[in-house]
């Protein structure tokens, strides 16, 4: 099954958060946070939403960090995906 956003949503997929510092120290895994970075998996068309013009301004496959409480969790085909509006996105990593 494939997921395709309407409007200005996008579908992201969380990244793997790092489970070892960099100096080799294992963090528990009950004291981490949700990471908020996540890789664009799919782009609505944008359009006119609500009487604005949105233009898209996130693509396919760009690594972007969005809002701590935004979104929907979906799972499909065992996959955890979030569905954020594009508004919800604060910045694309480069």
């Amino acid at each position: 099954m494939k997921l395709v956003p309407l409007g200005d949503r996008v579908v992201l997929k969380q990244l793997v958060q790092e489970e070892t510092t960099a100096s080799g120290i294992v963090l528990p895994g009950q004291n981490k946070e949700k990471p908020q970075q996540a890789e664009v998996v799919a782009v609505g068309p944008g359009g006119v939403i609500d009487g604005k013009e949105v233009k898209m301004e996130v693509s396919v496959g760009e690594q972007v960090i969005y809002s701590k409480y935004a979104g929907t969790e979906v799972e499909v085909d065992k996959e955890t995906y979030i569905i954020v509006k594009q508004s919800d996105i604060l910045a694309i990593m480069k």
